[in-house]
């Protein structure tokens, strides 16, 4: 299942009166625009200030919903039960997963993809601390209740990776 279909599956899960979604590491925001676009309060987090502002100039998202952060400087932490849900695509910063734990509120859900070890056959990323090792996303999460579980090669383009759906306790 591609990113953009989990997302999609899965974004019924968030309340569009409810705390807002983070997207974290949201690159171009494509999605946080999605999630946007369905009336769901979204917060667009990353440390490139130009994709931000390009997200802001997008009709009705606000500058206050865009947040330039470089979370693996541990300047600045997630804020506790905070979000309704987290999402975080081609993002892995081990440090931060017991920060995205807590920041979510109870019964929150996180929906998480990133590449595994198993992506260096493909290319790039290809370094240890960009890739997860083989059962390490279900590990992160194991006493979070799961929706869905992914974990080996999706094509087109070729890339090998682990995806997790979960709920907070």
């Amino acid at each position: 299942m591609t990113a953009s279909a989990l997302l999609q599956q899965y974004s019924t899960l968030f309340q569009p009166s409810g705390k807002p979604v983070l997207d974290l590491a949201c690159g171009a925001g494509r999605n946080g625009l999605y999630l946007h676009q369905q009336q769901i309060p979204t917060i667009f987090a990353d440390q490139n200030r130009t994709a931000l502002t390009s997200i802001a100039v997008v009709s009705g998202v606000s500058s206050e919903q865009c947040w330039q952060v470089d979370f693996e400087n541990g300047e600045q932490k997630l804020p506790a039960n905070h979000y309704q849900g987290i999402v975080v695509f081609r993002y892995l910063h081990r440090p931060l997963i017991d920060e995205i734990k807590q920041a979510v509120c109870s019964g929150g859900i996180v929906i998480y993809e990133t590449f595994t070890v198993e992506n260096r056959q493909f290319g790039r990323p290809n370094r240890d601390e960009f890739l997860l090792q083989l059962g390490e996303l279900k590990a992160m999460f194991s006493d979070w209740e799961c929706l869905h579980y992914f974990e080996g090669i999706e094509r087109n383009p070729d890339r090998a990776i682990a995806q997790i759906v979960c709920k907070k306790p």
